[in-house]
Formats: structure tokens, C-alpha cells, sequence
């Protein structure tokens, strides 16, 4: 979506902690303008008076250099820095503005007004859940020697390049979920059986497919000019695995047109995995 482009429309995340619910809901609601380039510029920590005021004349400056206001996406909680960078030369769009008020109306209460509970250690079990869970998805990448695969909620299965090892780490770092994950080479796909590895965790496994043109683009920029990369192997490994998957009935997604957060989403749905963690 972002681009270096000098016609782009400029498009500030203003939060008062990490950026990330800014980002994550104005990238949702700008995907649905197809055909026009943003350029993205975060402005975190805006968590004083001075930093919005800051924040304020960094907008303005762009809405004047460019010609064009940008749009500013917030989630700014606290009333006294919303109200400055509001009066900013853009399109102004608060979610806590927006949300927080009908919220309160509903529940009969008026809300903490707290900065940094979206993201924060404010949970601090659940924080490690999530550092634990990634370094056992770190540990057990790619049939890692670890295989501790008794404590895995899901091993993900695949051949190269088909999105195991980012999918781990997503499910990791959002849900908490303790993912492993194995590569299903070409002795594997041979044998049409599982890997002695995997035969003891059978209902763990969910497989990963994509299609062979994009496969192959894929292990192109990899190994160019390479037998891994030839159209003929990468279809051979792919029609193997869905076979494997077939034989073992095996749950499946495929990959070709998913973010990975639609992967995720997808497995933690097909399975019934429980998510420890909200994201």
C-alpha cells in the first residue's frame, strides 16, 4: 500500500503509544481504495501536550508542502492531545473518539482513559505467553532439532516456500499459540508417507499449499536458474503434498492470496484451537 510515490497521499497514525491499532485499522479502511497510493508516516508516543504540538506542525507542514491535507488516522486516548492534533490541516479520524463514547454511554461508566492498554505489559502473563510462544516457534522452525512437538497446539506442514515459518510467528506473537514447523522434502514426497517426526502427532498437523506459479516465483528469487526453482519440481512437490494431505486427511489451506493473518485466522478456525491472546 505504501509507496514512494510523489503524487502519493500522505497518511499519519497518530498514537500516544506504539502505533500499532492506528496502523492495523487505517491500513483495513485504505485497502479498500483501490488504485491510489498512500505514504504512511507513523508518529507514536504522542503522549504529551509538546509531542502533539509537535505532531501538529509535522502534519501542517506536510498539508502545505504537498498541497493536499493528509488523512490522519488516531488513537490518541487522552482528550488534551486529541484536541490539538485535531486542529490539524487533514482529514482527522479518531477510533477512541469515535468508540469510546457511545462505550461509555452503553456500560454506565466513563472510561480510564489509560494510556498504552492496547499494547502494553499491563497483562504480564499474557505478555509471556506470547515471548514463550515465539521462541518455541523460533526453536522448532523448520523441523528444528528441538521437535518438541508434544507441546505444540499445531504443526504446520508444507513444502518449501509455501508460508510455514512467517504463519508460525504470527500465530506466535498474536494468539499465544505454540506452532511448530516441518518442511516436507522431496524424500518425504517420495515415500508418500509421513516423516517418522510427525507420525506420533498426526492430529497437530495442518498443511500449507500455494500455487505453482507463484511458488515458482517464489524459489525463483531464491535460486534462480535452479531445479528447486524449475516449474516441473515445484509442481511435482505440490501435487505430492496434497496428496500426502489427502491420504492422512490432513486439514489444508492455500496460501497463493492470503495475508498471513487470513492464514492464521484461518487455521486457528478449522481447527478449534483456542486463542490464549486477543491481538
Amino acid at each position: 500500500m505504501t509507496r514512494n510515490d510523489s503524487a502519493a497521499r500522505t497518511v499519519f497514525f497518530v498514537s500516544d503509544h506504539s502505533g500499532v491499532t492506528a496502523e492495523t485499522m487505517g491500513h483495513s479502511l485504505l485497502s479498500q481504495f483501490e488504485g491510489i497510493s498512500f505514504r504512511s508516516v507513523t508518529l507514536p508516543f504522542i503522549s504529551t501536550p509538546e509531542r502533539a504540538q509537535e505532531a501538529l506542525q509535522r502534519i501542517n507542514a506536510t498539508a502545505s508542502a504537498e498541497g493536499t491535507p493528509p488523512v490522519i488516522f488516531s488513537t490518541l486516548v487522552r482528550d488534551a492531545e486529541r484536541a490539538i492534533v485535531k486542529r490539524a490541516n487533514g482529514l482527522f479520524l479518531d477510533f477512541f473518539d469515535a468508540f469510546l463514547a457511545p462505550l461509555e454511554s452503553e456500560l454506565g461508566q466513563k472510561s480510564s482513559h489509560a494510556l498504552g492498554r492496547a499494547h502494553g505489559m499491563i497483562d504480564m502473563a499474557g505478555y509471556m505467553t506470547r515471548i514463550d510462544a515465539t521462541n518455541f516457534a523460533l526453536a522448532n522452525d523448520d523441523g528444528g532439532h528441538n521437535r518438541e512437538y508434544d507441546r505444540a497446539d499445531v504443526v504446520l506442514i508444507g513444502v518449501s516456500r509455501s508460508g510455514k515459518t512467517p504463519t508460525c510467528l504470527y500465530l506466535a506473537l498474536q494468539y499465544g499459540t505454540y506452532a511448530a514447523n516441518y518442511p516436507l522434502i522431496e524424500e518425504d514426497l517420495e515415500r508418500a508417507e509421513l516423516p517418522p517426526a510427525l507420525r506420533a502427532h498426526t492430529r497437530k498437523l495442518f498443511g500449507l499449499t500455494i500455487e505453482p506459479d507463484r511458488l515458482t516465483q517464489i524459489r525463483t528469487v531464491r535460486r534462480p536458474d535452479s531445479r528447486y526453482a524449475s516449474a516441473r519440481q515445484v509442481q511435482y512437490e505440490l501435487q505430492a503434498a496434497e496428496q500426502l494431505y489427502a491420504r492422512f486427511g490432513i486439514p489444508h489451506v492455500d496460501t497463493t492470496h492470503c495475508s498471513v493473518e487470513e492464514i492464521s485466522s484461518r487455521i486457528l478456525q478449522m481447527t478449534g484451537i483456542p486463542r490464549r491472546l486477543r491481538p
